[in-house]
């Protein structure tokens, strides 16, 4: 189960996570998503209610940094110690911006 609460204030696209990001939930974050990054330059991911990141959900993250490296910047912030773990772990660490 994975809640995903979006909020666009103009400067900041912000998309703040609750649940689990795995196989089953990523396509959701990924159709959710689909259309709203199109105007977007600043991309805040809040992951403080992340329970779980999967290898899928991984996936769909650097799709948004690859999406975002052409037309602005990226944020993860808030990561609980089991995500930063496994950002740390896969590497993820280095290629994000993590807060």
């Amino acid at each position: 189960m994975l809640s995903i609460n979006k909020n666009d204030n103009g400067a900041e696209f912000t998309v703040t996570l609750e649940g689990r990001l795995d196989t089953t939930t990523a396509p959701q974050l990924e159709a959710e998503m689909a259309d709203c990054l199109d105007n977007v330059t600043e991309l805040v991911i809040d992951v403080a209610g992340l329970e779980y990141i999967s290898s899928a959900g991984l996936r769909v993250l650097l799709s948004f940094q690859k999406v975002m490296n052409r037309q602005g910047s990226m944020v993860v912030r808030n990561a609980t110690e089991e995500v930063m773990e496994i950002f740390e772990v896969t590497g993820f660490s280095e290629i994000l911006t993590i807060e």
